[in-house]
């Protein structure tokens, strides 16, 4: 899931479960990459759902309708923030942060319902199995893969250190 329209010279494929408490941490790192390299870095948000999470499918489905429309990493954000809220309370959580945002969470209920973000959801965790996600966060950029869910101390640098290298050789 991106919200840009354009490709950036270089990718950074963030997996995410959206009840993920150490996905939450991992806002920090995300905006502070943001803020340094702009347009010249796109994080992409990829969904890996945890089977202990039991939000977490529906989370990303709904995350998929903020994409369709037009917010996605707002949403994103927003519900990575209530993570516990999420746990206790549900899908209702996922329509309220809609509406908060000012998205239509109707359409939000409708597609958990009819299930039209299924397969964006299913291929992303697959790629995630094939590529040897196990946890999350994890990031991938480049050829690298870095999993922040046992500590992500150190890991903005080293994705700091990889996009300078990437870049770099883009001239």
């Amino acid at each position: 899931m991106s919200d840009s329209s354009s490709p950036a010279p270089v990718v950074l494929d963030l997996w995410c479960d959206l009840q993920c408490p150490d996905c939450h941490q991992a806002l920090s790192d995300v905006r502070a990459l943001r803020a340094r390299y702009g347009d010249r870095l796109e994080i992409r948000l990829r969904h890996f759902p945890l089977e202990k999470n039991r939000h977490a499918y529906a989370a990303a489905q709904a995350a998929e309708e903020a994409a369709e429309q037009g917010r996605a990493w707002p949403y994103a954000e927003a519900l990575l923030a209530r993570t516990a809220d999420l746990a206790r309370g549900g899908e209702p959580v996922l329509l309220e942060v809609a509406g908060e945002l000012g998205l239509d969470a109707e359409e939000f209920d409708t597609a958990l319902i009819d299930g039209r973000h299924l397969l964006i959801v299913d291929a992303d965790q697959a790629e995630g199995k094939a590529i040897g996600v196990t946890g999350t966060p994890t990031y991938v950029i480049g050829e690298e893969r870095l999993d922040g869910g046992k500590s992500q101390d150190g890991l903005r640098e080293r994705i700091e250190e990889i996009a300078d290298r990437l870049l770099a050789e883009l001239g």
